[in-house]
């Protein structure tokens, strides 16, 4: 790419603007075979029209320049060297170069304004903050983020960093700038980045920035991984050897080196040796607890670790192309961190997603026990769940007394809210089981087993998962619904003789049965809402196990002084390990409780017709209803409807509760569908071989009878 022998008279810098003869005969000078192509018109304005002085303006300037480059109309015609198949983008920094080289008094202009711009500019916030967490905790920084999305920013323009935004302003731009070829980048800024004195040198500006930037990152680096919460996740490392103290001494050698080459590299080690300590408290956070506030600080120092190798890598290569390279792929991860930044659900969902796995995994735990195999193990979940659907038919009836009484919504919130949450408490204290509970914490169950992996024998094994949930769960449902039918009828019954009068009056009997109609009511989309719930109530009790792991409450109760005073040493060991093994169930239960409870309340509040449908509590209020109206009654058309609706109510808490809990936690483990495929394929081959095996316990063994020994045959 030679610079022309002649060039064109110098273009006129008046008001006035450009003649047709001065365009023409730049057009035919630098794009010989297309003279009239507006890239190369545009590109002669736009050297035209270079501000001489005001920051504002050479920042307009250098937007208009990058919205020039980003033009969809190739200039592959206009540039000898340029290959037909290269990019857009190249074919114009092509044109532009080629331009420049020819056209002293242009690129004089140019060169000037890149050195005002740089030296009215700092590049500190962009080096140093851009794309990085504000280091301020997680509920600040989406807090923050929030208020930056919602109000108006006020203008930096003395910042690189809004100066990137400026330019780029979409996150695709990101994939276009890394595109770039840092070849012409490099003879581009050969052309324009050496002015004459007194304009200072734009390259020193901006490596004095990289440089003031990494000490800062290295500062607030260190500071995060000697914190306290840091320290105690990473005992095999002590204070003095923690390569955070480490980091700032390297830094200061590599500033007072100018970035010599041996400082650059001890300072890569010290991040290696950073990175182990991060992994090593990951590692911790994955048996002891997560905090989202510490997982928020580890990514934190990740971000920052990458950031730092990324402006070293800038500042130990070689002048030229490889220098380049390195710098658009820091400024291209600098545009994706930019607008990343500003993404309150980015935020949540990276530094969310470890507690979420807990969250599950320690769902996952309570499902176990929730899951046959045998065929005693099912008769046993039989009789687990009917005592379940005996304490839910009194919390029913009791749930029908408390809603005839006077309260204003807070309290009657609040004591049908204790009604089913001390139910749910109670059966779990007494070892039954309620069938809804189930499906939640069983597909937690079942993402962990797919996500260990499901390729050959592992295949098979995870599919016998399936038919012993689903038998499972039908037993939980037989054993609730088995015994809450005739004890609310029971109860009911009692009442009457005691008191002698019905249970409910039969206009409330008929108003319990009409609100149970599958389609004259909403009792199904409440069963889904139920079903939501549900799910809920089982990530409520994950996060309180999750909790008091973290925290970890059983230690501090074993040791706690007035517990061993009064319950000695081993019953406050009992109690801690009481209260680690029932967290999650009370958890769950208590949150379950009260947010059926809300759904009326906030419904009210609103003036929204909410409400919720349980399986088990529907079926003990239709018994209710049922015993009041009488033999005549329940042979009603609606109420044989509503019955129905009951099983609809029971099939939409299962499907719900189970689609939510299935899909976060495939979601948290990061599950490919390329692994759940061949997975759903298996277990659809072994329904349509053994449907059986989906609904009913295997069958006993038989006996083989045992030999006779020699000695007593005949």
């Amino acid at each position: 790419m030679n610079a022309p022998s002649s060039s064109p008279p110098a273009p006129s810098r008046s008001h006035h603007g450009p003649s047709e003869r001065e365009v023409d005969a730049f057009c035919v000078q630098y794009a010989p075979r297309a003279p009239g192509h507006p890239a190369v018109r545009d590109v002669y304005r736009l050297l035209r029209d270079v501000p001489e002085d005001g920051l504002e303006p050479r920042l307009a300037w250098v937007e208009r320049w990058v919205a020039w480059l980003r033009e969809d109309i190739p200039a592959h015609a206009l540039v000898d060297a340029s290959e037909p198949e290269a990019p857009v983008a190249d074919t114009r920094l092509a044109l532009m170069v080629r331009v420049l080289e020819g056209e002293p008094a242009m690129r004089a202009a140019v060169t000037h304004l890149v050195a005002a711009v740089c030296d009215g500019s700092r590049g500190l916030k962009l080096f140093a903050q851009v794309g990085l967490p504000a280091g301020q905790g997680f509920l600040a920084e989406a807090g923050d983020r929030l208020a930056r999305k919602v109000l108006p920013a006020a203008p930096e323009p003395g910042k690189l960093s809004e100066l990137l935004l400026r330019v780029f302003p979409v996150p695709e731009d990101a994939v276009w700038l890394a595109l770039l070829s840092p070849a012409l980048l490099a003879k581009l800024a050969l052309l324009v980045g050496e002015p004459r004195p007194p304009d200072p040198m734009p390259g020193a500006r901006v490596r004095a920035d990289m440089m003031d930037a990494l000490m800062l990152l290295a500062v607030q680096t260190s500071a995060l991984g000697t914190l306290e919460d840091m320290r105690d996740r990473s005992p095999e490392t002590s204070f003095r050897a923690s390569p955070f103290l480490r980091l700032r001494r390297v830094c200061d050698a590599v500033l007072a080196r100018d970035a010599a080459p041996d400082t650059l590299r001890e300072l890569s080690t010290t991040v290696d040796d950073c990175r182990q300590v991060v992994a090593s408290v990951s590692r911790h956070l994955e048996s002891a607890g997560v905090s989202v506030d510490l997982v928020y600080r580890l990514e934190r120092i990740r971000r920052g670790l990458e950031r730092m190798e990324a402006i070293a890598r800038v500042l130990g290569a070689p002048r030229g192309e490889p220098r380049w390279r390195e710098a658009l792929g820091l400024l291209s991860d600098l545009l994706r961190r930019a607008h990343e930044d500003r993404s309150v659900g980015d935020l949540v969902r990276r530094n969310a997603r470890m507690l979420a796995r807990k969250i599950i995994e320690r769902a996952g735990h309570s499902g176990e026990h929730y899951i046959t195999t045998t065929r005693a193990e099912f008769h046993a979940m039989v009789d687990s769940a009917a005592g379940g659907g005996l304490v839910t038919a009194f919390a029913v009836a009791t749930k029908f007394v408390l809603a005839a009484l006077a309260l204003a919504p807070f309290f009657a919130w609040l004591v049908v809210g204790l009604n089913y949450a001390l139910a749910f408490v109670l059966i779990q204290a007494l070892g039954f089981t309620l069938a809804t509970k189930q499906p939640s914490v069983t597909a937690a169950t079942l993402a962990g087993a797919v996500s260990d992996g499901a390729r050959g024998e592992r295949l098979s094994s995870l599919v016998d998962i399936i038919p012993r949930i689903t038998r499972s769960q039908l037993a939980a449902f037989a054993g609730n619904l088995g015994c809450v039918l005739p004890t609310a009828v029971a109860l009911a019954l009692v009442w009457q003789a005691a008191v002698g009068a019905p249970f409910l009056s039969p206009a409330k009997a008929q108003a319990t049965v009409a609100s149970l109609h599958p389609w004259k009511s909403g009792s199904l989309p409440f069963a889904a809402l139920t079903g939501v719930l549900l799910w809920v109530s089982s990530v409520a009790g994950g996060w309180l196990e999750n909790f008091v792991v973290y925290r970890r409450l059983p230690e501090a109760l074993a040791h706690h002084r007035v517990l061993r005073r009064v319950l000695g040493v081993s019953g406050a060991r009992k109690l801690a390990d009481g209260l680690l093994h029932a967290a999650s169930g009370l958890g769950a239960n208590v949150t379950l409780g009260f947010l059926l409870a809300l759904m009326v309340v906030l419904g009210s509040f609103f003036g929204l017709p909410l409400d919720v449908r349980h399986v088990t509590f529907s079926l003990g209020q239709l018994a209710i209803a049922g015993s009041v109206l009488g033999p005549q009654g329940v042979l009603q058309p609606d109420f044989l409807a509503a019955l129905g609706g009951v099983a609809a109510i029971g099939s939409l808490n299962f499907v719900v509760s189970f689609s939510l809990a299935l899909g976060v936690a495939v979601r948290a483990r990061d599950i490919p569908f390329t692994e759940a495929l061949p997975f759903l394929r298996a277990v659809a081959l072994r329904f349509r071989m053994d449907p059986r095996s989906f609904f009913l316990p295997p069958k006993p063994p038989a006996e083989v009878p045992a030999p006779i020994p020699l000695d007593a045959r005949p």
